[in-house]
């Protein structure tokens, strides 16, 4: 990939990231969630690992990104802005920023990578499905039913929220 794409790729999803957590409309912030998505998207397909950008097109930019807009139209006036953010609210978000930022980056730098091989790259259909469905030395199973755990978790507490807002 190179780098001027990158770099062109990277100050999209850096604008539209920013839009969608400053933005006081929230249909707005959906559909600049949306860009970010297909920014990201843009990224794997440049760096050719083109299995993870049809996921990433079809599953988070076609289907995440539709069923959040429908949810919204369903449960809000398209005309409603959210509440303006409080200093104190500004003041904790950037430090919880800046402290996740200071983790990542120690991180990386710290981190010692192993060096790319074709073996590495390899990116079929079948090594990607025996990766994902392994629980041995490199495998994703663990992994993937933590977050399939903490989905569910999601979903309970969503439905928990929204028959508490529906009593009252």
């Amino acid at each position: 990939m190179s780098e001027t794409v990158f770099y062109i790729l990277s100050g999209f999803i850096l604008v539209f990231s920013i839009l969608t957590v400053t933005s006081r409309k929230i249909l707005r912030t959906a559909v600049y969630l949306l860009f970010v998505l297909l920014g990201t998207c843009g990224i794997y397909f440049a760096m050719d690992f083109n299995f993870l950008a049809a996921v990433q097109l079809t599953v988070y930019a076609g289907g995440i990104v539709v069923i959040i807009i429908f949810s919204i139209m369903l449960t809000s006036d398209l005309q409603d802005k959210l509440e303006a953010v409080q200093f104190r609210k500004i003041f904790f978000s950037l430090l919880a920023v800046l402290i996740g930022a200071a983790v990542c980056i120690t991180t990386i730098l710290n981190h010692s990578f192993p060096q790319i091989t074709d073996k590495v790259l390899d990116s079929s259909m079948r090594t990607i499905g025996l990766r994902l469905l392994s629980y041995n030395e490199g495998g994703f199973v663990l992994p993937f039913e933590i977050i399939s755990i903490l989905l569910l978790a999601a979903i309970i507490g969503s439905i928990i929220i929204a028959k508490k807002a529906d009593s009252n």
